[in-house]
Parts: structure tokens; sequence; C-alpha cells
């Protein structure tokens, strides 16, 4: 990743893989989020971490993004979802 000296923003060469880490109580709701929205594009999914005492869960959803228009949609489709709690 190379940052733009004049925004500070980086510049990410697209198509790219884009990896989300997806939170939430529910893994099967987790996963009917990612998969809503993924729009039809490969992905994968993979455990992640369980809190302590259990109540939450993390998955890293990982999917080829061809710009970064897709790259937005997919994340705020996650962070809008009442299932999902985090999405990093």
């Amino acid at each position: 990743m190379i940052l733009d000296n004049e925004n500070q923003k980086p510049l990410i060469e697209y198509p790219c893989e884009w990896i989300y880490k997806v939170i939430g109580s529910d893994v099967d709701k987790i996963l009917d989020a990612i998969e809503e929205a993924a729009l039809g594009l490969n992905y994968k999914v993979a455990t992640s971490n369980i809190s302590k005492n259990g109540k939450y869960f993390s998955l890293s959803f990982s999917v080829e993004v061809p710009n970064e228009t897709v790259r937005n949609i997919i994340f705020e489709k996650l962070n809008k979802n009442p299932d999902i709690k985090f999405v990093l």
C-alpha cells in the first residue's frame, strides 16, 4: 500500500482482495449478511475469534473487489445490517 502524499489516503490498485472482519452474536446471521453483501462475488469466510464469554464471534471475510465503489458498498451493507455489531 502506498500513501498519496497530497490526501494522505492509501493508493489501492484494483481489482484487489479485500478482507473485512465481521463481528456479531449469531454466526448463521453473520454468514447470511456476508452472502447478501457479497453481491454474487467470489468470497471466502474463515473463523477468526470468539469472545471470552462466547457471546460474540468474528469472521474474516475476503473478497476480490473490482473498485472502490464496490468495496464501500459491501462495507455499508455489512455495517447497516442489524445482526452485525462491528465491521473492520
